[in-house]
């Protein structure tokens, strides 16, 4: 069938008015409700796009306000550990294809930003040894840990930050990143494994 100029227009512009109604009334009265009753410390205000995150586990979820997270996420909670539990501070982005994993805490404090792709691996979920790996057991305690990333940090696309590892405030990790240690505040963090690339100047 030929385009149509006048009329095809109208009809695109129409299509996409309606798909835009449906998706915010699907999210805002079936996803974000639904995302809500797993939560234990809810906010009054939420951004959630794009669906509804992936939640495994036994997994504590507190959220602050003002957050935005996409529903191209997953949280788990290691299944062996008593309360895993993450903690989301007040106006945290959070977006597409990310995971968090959380072996026995995960905290994300104010205004902290995570790119796509980003990885938090609080657990493993293998044990080290090859044997017991093949039988399917789970990870040992010793190889789980907190990770903290403290206020105004900004992780970039397809970073991996790994179990007990805290990152200072206001630091960035550079996109594709491993974060192996705990680094420190007001700095560029980047490599494989990450180091300190320079120091920010951040004004108070």
């Amino acid at each position: 069938m030929p385009v149509l100029p006048g009329i095809h227009s109208l009809v695109y512009g129409l299509h996409r008015a309606l798909v835009s109604v449906g998706q915010t009334l699907l999210q805002k009265l079936y996803f974000t409700p639904l995302f809500l009753s797993r939560v234990a410390i809810r906010p009054r205000r939420l951004q959630l796009y794009s669906g509804m995150p992936l939640i495994s586990g036994h997994l504590r979820i507190e959220l602050g306000e003002q957050c935005r997270i996409s529903g191209a996420t997953t949280f788990s909670g290691r299944t062996s550990s008593a309360q895993p539990t993450l903690v989301i501070g007040n106006n945290v982005d959070i977006n597409w294809q990310t995971t968090i994993a959380v072996g026995d805490r995960v905290t994300l404090e104010d205004n902290v930003r995570l790119a796509g792709r980003v990885f938090l691996a609080g657990y493993p979920g293998h044990p080290v040894d090859p044997l017991r790996r093949a039988r399917g057991e789970p990870d040992d305690a010793h190889q789980i840990g907190s990770i903290h990333l403290k206020e105004n940090v900004w992780v970039g696309t397809g970073c991996t930050i790994l179990q007990g590892v805290t990152i200072g405030e206001n630091s960035i990790v550079a996109t594709g990143s491993v974060v192996t240690k705990s680094m420190p505040a007001n700095v560029l963090i980047g490599g494989n494994p990450a180091r300190v690339i320079k120091n920010l100047e951040v004004r108070s």
